[in-house]
């Protein structure tokens, strides 16, 4: 049985990082993805705004410094896989609801706090913790961009 009125229902999740407060809302589906990490995690909705989240390995679970502790709706994540869960365990500050900001793929409103250790730093005008080690992200072949 087909339902008309349920296929016009669009997800628009909101994501607010602290402490600086911003917020942001994309149409699930709809966000242009970045390059680095999983499509529409956390990082993936950072990069599309120009809010700097740190993601010294590109956002392939192979760092830290994505680490954000979700203060409302982990529920409205993706569930966490075992390569995230032991990554993130080794994060300093690790807490019962910490993330990686480049797995955790937002499907509702969810609110992430920056921890302190990764946000001072870029606070007091550092624009990242490895500089240009950071590689760009991926683009596509041919699309003239």
């Amino acid at each position: 049985m087909h339902c008309g009125a349920c296929a016009t229902i669009v997800l628009v999740p909101k994501v607010t990082f602290l402490p600086a407060g911003e917020t942001f809302e994309f149409e699930s589906g709809k966000l242009p993805y970045k390059g680095h990490g999983l499509p529409e995690s956390l990082l993936d909705v950072a990069m599309n705004f120009g809010f700097h989240l740190e993601h010294a390995c590109g956002g392939n679970c192979a760092c830290t410094t994505c680490h954000v502790v979700i203060k409302q709706g982990d529920g409205n994540l993706s569930e966490m896989e075992d390569d995230e869960l032991d990554r993130v365990e080794q994060a300093a500050d690790f807490q019962v609801n910490s993330r990686l900001g480049c797995q955790a793929v937002v499907k509702g409103d969810v609110v992430a706090e920056i921890p302190a250790w990764n946000r001072n730093y870029i606070s007091e005008g550092g624009a990242s913790i490895l500089g240009d080690a950071i590689p760009p992200p991926k683009t596509a072949r041919g699309s003239g961009h």
